[in-house]
């Protein structure tokens, strides 16, 4: 069976334990969005510049990076569902004292130690959900990545909501959130068998010497670049408010949300992972170049900005599927490797887009963010063979879930019959 013709499994037939976890992953994406709205007012309250400001992305995505490397290690030997409890309680601990903070400087170091539960958490949740899921690995695939659109949508919203009362207010509201997140892991994840083998530190490292993973690693740090660029540095050009903020970028996040669970399979069914992939960051790219020329108009800004949740929620769902597929790894290691070099990526370019703003003009880091996601093309059609291969591997996969997902949906209806028939 080609890829083309692939059928796609329901991603949202899973036991308990999967929605848990996908919970717990919608709360920790909201994480992400959370701080957008009150980037300009913490620039204005606490005296910092854009690219101090910009550091609350830096230091919490190259902690997350680096942080990756050890997951697999952690996870081996404490099992997966301490893994995640472990990675709550910090995002807890540290976004309370993000805060509690009264300083540009308290809240980047905080963030950092947030960044670590974040890696902790992340990696093991996408392993958790892959290896418990009903649906099939790209239905699997598919959930976690429906969590982080959800998660990126409803982040801002309530970001700006709480930013409009006190900047220190998105920070609580994550703590509060990820404790009820942390509640759900506990009592509803059951402890899953730890590996027959450990994983070491390295092997991250070492899995990276396989030219597709490392090739898809790459390109995601260069689509990263520009992602994160729109992302960290595109609320100090809008000049609005936390609220008007929160809704430009809840738009944006429903768009990552629907276009990775509806938009990316049925393209990547149609058109096949490699060409999907192929114009997604053309288009991504283009639209960034835009908002380039035209920075200094608000709306032209506003709406580049909401539409490019349509090329990062298929990004992300493609890639994610081609990268656990390509690497002749365990997904846990294939996902700590991927994961670390696609954070670099992010974490240095708002950044880095503030000093460009402050160095040369506001419109040079969408430039570069632009020709960063154009340059991930060249990098990605190296490894065509791979992901060709990614390609009938996953239609290879369907193929043989499609009968016992058929199966299990003949057992629900038949239990569902005796039990209308008991009633009557």
């Amino acid at each position: 069976m080609s890829s083309a013709h692939a059928p796609v499994s329901n991603p949202f037939k899973q036991p308990k334990a999967v929605w848990a976890v996908a919970f717990a992953c919608v709360i920790s994406f909201m994480g992400i969005g959370l701080v957008d709205p009150i980037l300009p007012a913490l620039s204005s309250k606490l005296h910092a510049t854009p690219s101090q400001v910009s550091l609350l992305f830096t230091s919490y995505l190259v902690v997350t990076a680096v942080a990756m490397l050890v997951t697999g290690w952690v996870s081996s030997r404490i099992g997966a569902k301490r893994t995640l409890i472990a990675g709550l309680v910090l995002i807890v601990v540290f976004s309370a004292l993000a805060g509690l903070s009264g300083s540009i400087g308290g809240i980047v170091g905080f963030r950092a130690g947030w960044g670590l539960g974040n890696a902790l958490f992340i990696a093991t949740s996408l392993a958790v959900i892959v290896a418990s899921s009903s649906g099939g690995f790209a239905g699997a695939i598919i959930l976690y990545e429906t969590a982080l659109g959800v998660g990126i949508a409803i982040g801002p919203l309530l970001g700006g909501e709480l930013g409009g009362i006190s900047w220190r207010g998105p920070f609580f509201g994550v703590a509060v959130l990820m404790a009820i997140a942390l509640a759900a892991t506990v009592t509803l994840v059951r402890p899953t068998p730890r590996p027959a083998r450990r994983t070491g530190v390295l092997d991250p490292i070492r899995a990276l010497r396989h030219r597709g993973l490392l090739t898809m690693g790459l390109t995601a740090l260069c689509y990263n670049w520009g992602f994160f660029t729109v992302l960290g540095f595109a609320p100090f050009p809008m000049g609005l408010d936390a609220h008007r903020l929160g809704y430009v970028f809840t738009g944006w996040g429903l768009l990552v949300a629907l276009f990775s669970v509806f938009g990316a399979p049925r393209l990547q069914a149609r058109f096949g992972i490699a060409k999907t992939l192929y114009a997604n960051l053309v288009l991504f790219s283009a639209d960034i170049l835009v908002i380039a020329l035209f920075t200094d108009n608000t709306t032209v800004l506003v709406c580049c900005v909401i539409v490019a949740g349509v090329f990062i929620g298929v990004n992300n769902t493609v890639t994610t599927q081609a990268v656990m597929t390509i690497a002749p790894v365990e997904r846990p290691v294939a996902s700590a490797a991927y994961g670390f070099i696609r954070f670099i990526g992010g974490g240095l370019a708002p950044f880095a887009a503030g000093k460009l703003a402050e160095g040369v003009n506001v419109h040079a880091p969408f430039y570069v963010g632009a020709a960063s996601v154009l340059l991930g093309v060249v990098v990605l059609a190296t490894a065509h063979r791979q992901l060709g291969e990614a390609e009938r591997v996953q239609a290879a996969e369907l193929a043989a879930a499609a009968p016992a997902a058929a199966r299990r949906e003949e057992l629900q209806e038949e239990a569902l019959a005796e039990d209308l028939g008991s009633a009557t």
